[in-house]
């Protein structure tokens, strides 16, 4: 693995173990979900090359990132980004397995996708076909019947929040309902943004990758506009030129 320091907070400054980097990035214990926010931005924000993510990510990323979903119950995607970045449900291996059992998480992590369209979800999908256990589809009523019943056919559970868009608090409650409360949100910027103006994000897991991309890339949130949500830093780490930054939004105690 690649040498992983701590730099913040500074009286827990110096070299990181692989414990040391779980423990760092464990959900806390909670009787409600818990959402964190991954993203990759390149150093002058850039969240994107040709159009995906994955140019930008580093090895110290890629440990986090991995980090995210094995100690995660769920992991939440926008469709357009699942289909994009080539999603499939998440997949055992050795290592994984071996951290699910010592965090006392079940098997296999479940996929959640949302779309308030449709258009991006094809049911071929491999976010939808090449799963473990089935993608839950959050969607609405404005999506054609005809289209949610092909997401059924393809092995999802597609479940209705909301009318014309998605409600993303009563997604959010649902997976709660199902003990889902180790959330980890994989974006894309339009998730992220429409989570963050409906108050539904814990912590923002952002990685600062050591890139200078420029052009006209997205940067991680997009959306209406909100007011500025004060952010408070939890933690600093770096290795291979990289920053992995985490902060926790507004009052995000966990209950």
């Amino acid at each position: 693995m690649t040498e992983i320091h701590q730099i913040y907070p500074p009286t827990a400054a110096g070299p990181l173990t692989t414990e040391d980097i779980e423990r760092l990035y464990t959900y806390p214990d909670c009787t409600s979900p818990y959402v964190a926010v991954n993203f990759v931005s390149s150093a002058d924000g850039a969240v994107e090359v040709d159009g995906i993510a994955r140019p930008l990510s580093t090895p110290p990323d890629r440990v986090v990132l991995q980090l995210g979903t094995d100690l995660a119950d769920v992991v939440l995607v926008g469709a357009n980004t699942a289909t994009v970045e080539g999603f499939t449900g998440v997949k055992p291996t050795d290592r994984r397995a071996e951290r699910r059992r010592r965090f006392g998480l079940s098997e296999t992590p479940v996929t959640a996708v949302v779309t308030a369209t449709g258009r991006s979800l094809d049911p071929s999908a491999p976010v939808l076909r090449d799963t473990l256990v089935p993608t839950i589809v959050f969607t609405c009523a404005a999506v054609p019947e005809d289209l949610r019943a092909r997401w059924t056919d393809a092995g999802a559970d597609v479940v209705l929040v909301g009318d014309g868009t998605v409600d993303l608090t009563a997604a959010v409650a649902e997976l709660g309902r199902r003990d889902l409360y180790r959330v980890n949100c994989m974006g894309g910027p339009a998730l992220f943004g429409s989570m963050a103006e409906a108050g539904m994000v814990d912590e923002l897991r952002l990685t600062v990758a050591p890139f200078v991309v420029s052009g006209e890339a997205a940067r991680i949130a997009r959306g209406a506009g909100m007011d500025p949500a004060r952010l408070e830093l939890v933690s600093v780490i770096t290795g291979d030129d990289t920053l992995l930054i985490r902060y926790r939004v507004g009052d995000s105690s966990p209950t």
